[in-house]
């Protein structure tokens, strides 16, 4: 009685079957474009050995990967709003009426739980955060398929109320008025985080955790020479740049020798898996052309090995699409400057369609395989 009492309580002439459908909805759409643009970074960044991305169209990774942040925070007030009008559901008498509905309410728990999981990790990630013992790509990556897979059991479950209310007109100038504010709310956040991707918006990206001019050179960095702790290696005067593994001929130049060698210019974005992204003007020497150099094979495998000696990653495959592709570089400068010691003096790697993780900072050996 004392349950079914306080479940009287919570009454609201906003909430409806009409509103929750239409937040359902929405929610919907931006946990499509959050999960597909998630899968698309993952497997960018761990690609199976037969899978080779292309490395046109040079910005596609920027994109998806400022559509999953910013439709990431495009949800919570959509979310919030979601879980206020059907929060009252969680007080019904009885709580479990079958083994059919405990089912139901299972994977109900599930999508909540981790819907509000992915929110909050994901906005500490992105706030460089790491609050939790474990590894934040493997649970998002994981969580991401339990949560997509629950809500397609729940729409499945819903679907007859939802075919009923989703594209009906809602009663009420009241509940009208809650469905514009959430989704004047989720349009807002959205447009004060696009600037860290859309560069004519970057003013208004106060939502966005990193200004994409903000850095050395004017550009972002997340890994610093001191924090990799590359200092001596890189002010070393023996350094050189040794291309070996399945080569006809081993290569090992100096940075002045790499200078000399015919250099090339190109304007490529540095996309971060956080969402910002900075294009910039890059120059140095073609991968491509250091590798026909030492007589790789067109279809061969390459790594790219950072002088960092440690860290997730310190090295980076280049598949053939990408090494032979003419805007890859190994550059020497940005912006028309050296390379400052935190964007990879003496060499770092810049290729199209790439993770900013993956364009590997420091380079010191390039392994063909």
């Amino acid at each position: 009685m004392f349950v079914q009492d306080l479940s009287s309580r919570f009454t609201s002439r906003l909430r409806s079957e009409r509103v929750a459908a239409k937040l359902g909805m929405w929610l919907g759409i931006s946990f499509t474009v959050a999960f597909a643009t998630g899968l698309f970074s993952h497997f960018v960044q761990h690609p199976p050995p037969w899978l080779l991305w292309p490395s046109r169209p040079v910005n596609l990774y920027r994109i998806t990967q400022g559509l999953h942040v910013i439709s990431g925070i495009a949800t919570v007030p959509l979310l919030l709003a979601k879980l206020w009008t059907v929060y009252p559901k969680l007080w019904q008498w009885p709580p479990l009426r079958s083994v059919g509905h405990a089912l139901e309410r299972l994977f109900v728990l599930l999508l909540v739980a981790g819907a509000l999981f992915q929110l909050v990790t994901g906005l500490m990630n992105i706030a460089y955060s790491y609050l939790w013992p474990f590894g934040f790509i493997q649970a998002h990556y994981w969580t991401a398929f339990i949560v997509y897979g629950a809500l397609i059991i729940h729409v499945v479950n819903e679907w007859a109320k939802i075919r009923r209310n989703a594209w009906a007109r809602v009663d009420g100038a009241d509940r009208r008025r809650f469905l514009t504010t959430v989704a004047a709310a989720s349009g807002l956040a959205a447009l004060l985080t696009v600037g860290e991707t859309f560069a004519p918006l970057e003013r208004l990206a106060v939502l966005a955790p990193r200004n994409p001019r903000i850095g050395p050179q004017g550009v972002p960095v997340n890994r610093s020479a001191v924090a990799a702790g590359v200092l001596d290696a890189i002010r070393d005067p023996g350094y050189r740049l040794v291309v070996t593994g399945a080569v006809r001929t081993e290569l090992s130049l100096t940075y002045e020798e790499l200078v000399r060698l015919p250099q090339h210019t190109v304007r490529l974005p540095i996309s971060c898996v956080e969402g910002w992204s900075v294009e910039c003007e890059w120059s140095g020497v073609r991968l491509r052309d250091l590798l026909l150099r030492a007589g790789a094979s067109p279809e061969a495998f390459v790594t790219v090995e950072s002088l960092e000696q440690t860290g997730y990653y310190r090295s980076s495959e280049v598949r053939p699409p990408h090494w032979n592709d003419p805007l890859t570089l190994l550059a020497l400068t940005i912006n028309g400057r050296t390379l400052d010691a935190d964007h990879g003096y003496p060499v770092r790697l810049i290729a199209p369609n790439r993770p900013g993780v993956m364009q590997t900072k420091w380079v010191g050996t390039v392994r063909v395989a």
